[in-house]
């Protein structure tokens, strides 16, 4: 378990399913992923062509803004800015909106969407993240409360200004930073 945990939050062992939306009904080989926006090259990939990119593996917590953590996820997937680099990402884009099929949205800034631990994955602990946590592609973004973790992301939209997105326009914080317990504006 890690030694620090994030102020306001208690670590908890099982993975709650939180969901502000249904569990859409889509057949997972048949998903794609679209990025858009602010980008120079918009693209669209299958399921097929982003699992048969180099995944990586990346360890952390799982923050809710219910003030619960769990601790020491191993994810498994792809890195955001490696699907978004074949898109081109033009020089002022500043937001990513992230859509799910359902019409859920969250938005990231550029800086958190491009780090190294933000992941759009398919697998926890070694196995495929079941569907109504966000299989086939859930986006996952260590150091923020999970509503910006976006579950069975469907697009990504590049923007040069804030949108705020499903939870933002009902009070929640645009940021969301656990470790600055950013969970309302």
């Amino acid at each position: 378990m890690p030694e620090k945990i994030p102020p306001g939050q208690r670590f908890i062992e099982k993975w709650p399913v939180r969901t502000a939306e249904d569990v859409p009904s889509l057949n997972p080989l048949d998903w794609v992923l679209k990025i858009t926006g602010m980008v120079k090259n918009e693209k669209t990939f299958s399921i097929n062509e982003i699992w048969a990119l180099s995944p990586v593996e990346v360890v952390g917590d799982f923050h809710c803004v219910e003030t619960w953590t769990v601790p020491g996820n191993r994810w498994k997937g792809v890195r955001v800015r490696d699907l978004i680099a074949r898109s081109q990402i033009q020089d002022n884009a500043r937001f990513a909106v992230v859509h799910s099929p359902g019409g859920y949205t969250s938005e990231v800034d550029i800086d958190c969407l491009m780090a190294d631990d933000t992941l759009l994955a398919w697998e926890r602990n070694g196995e495929p993240i079941p569907f109504e946590h966000g299989y086939p592609l859930r986006l996952i973004v260590p150091g923020r409360y999970a509503y910006k973790s976006v579950k069975w992301v469907v697009m990504l939209t590049l923007v040069d200004k804030d949108i705020p997105g499903y939870w933002e326009e009902r009070g929640y914080h645009s940021v969301a930073d656990v470790w600055k317990q950013e969970r309302y504006e």
